[in-house]
């Protein structure tokens, strides 16, 4: 392994900022990217074990009531809400979209390099908990350790250095950020309709906005 990763645990949450074309999606499915289907079942099942470990987890609510940034806040009070829903699956998409980030940058993540960050995770309020406070069950902690593996290691290749907080790394985390999102956007990643929409500006997930009509609004 070459050197040990240096991760913000701030940008832990997997962001929801997503890229992709709009669409249909196949029956049953809560999102396309590319030839890989995440199903309504499996977001379903995800968010409802999510509901059961998150009561349980004193350290994690304490995590989801004093967010980092307004990207960290992917859910509302611990049901199965259209925000959850829509913030897990947000986090899942990104997942695939870090391995093809991962795929076009050259960069390998390892088994050891996803250890190293489940250690920092441990040593930072747990594993555990900072999974569930970003709206996945804790099944998905090392994925959740992988997509931070992959943002570090890609940072470190763009000039990020030894010291987290150096100008450096800073600038180099942001241009991984920019990486996943134009990445992303070069992705087929189609989302079904019923958990939101694309906002092309600020690249994504939205609510569900529901039109009314001129008579209803009372507007002609």
């Amino acid at each position: 392994m070459r050197g040990s990763l240096k991760i913000t645990l701030a940008a832990a949450a997997a962001a929801t900022a997503l890229s992709g074309c709009g669409g249909p999606v196949e029956a049953g499915a809560a999102a396309l990217v590319g030839d890989e289907r995440i199903s309504t079942a499996t977001l379903n099942a995800a968010v409802r074990d999510w509901q059961r470990e998150f009561r349980a987890d004193p350290v994690a609510n304490q995590m989801r009531e004093q967010p980092q940034s307004a990207e960290q806040q992917m859910g509302g009070d611990g049901g199965l809400s259209e925000s959850d829903m829509r913030g897990a699956l947000a986090v899942l998409v990104n997942f695939r979209v870090a391995d093809e980030v991962a795929r076009r940058s050259g960069v390998t993540v390892t088994d050891g390099h996803v250890d190293q960050v489940v250690t920092a995770m441990d040593r930072q309020g747990g594993a555990r908990s900072t999974t569930l406070a970003n709206g996945l069950p804790s099944r998905h902690t090392r994925d959740l350790a992988r997509f931070l593996a992959t943002r570090a290691l890609v940072a470190q290749k763009l000039g990020g250095g030894a010291d987290p907080q150096s100008p450096a790394s800073a600038q180099a985390r942001q241009m991984a950020a920019m990486l996943f999102v134009s990445t992303a956007g070069k992705m087929k990643i189609k989302v079904n309709p019923r958990f939101g929409g694309f906002d092309p500006q600020r690249v994504s997930i939205e609510p569900v906005r529901y039109h009314l009509s001129a008579t209803e609004t009372g507007i002609r």
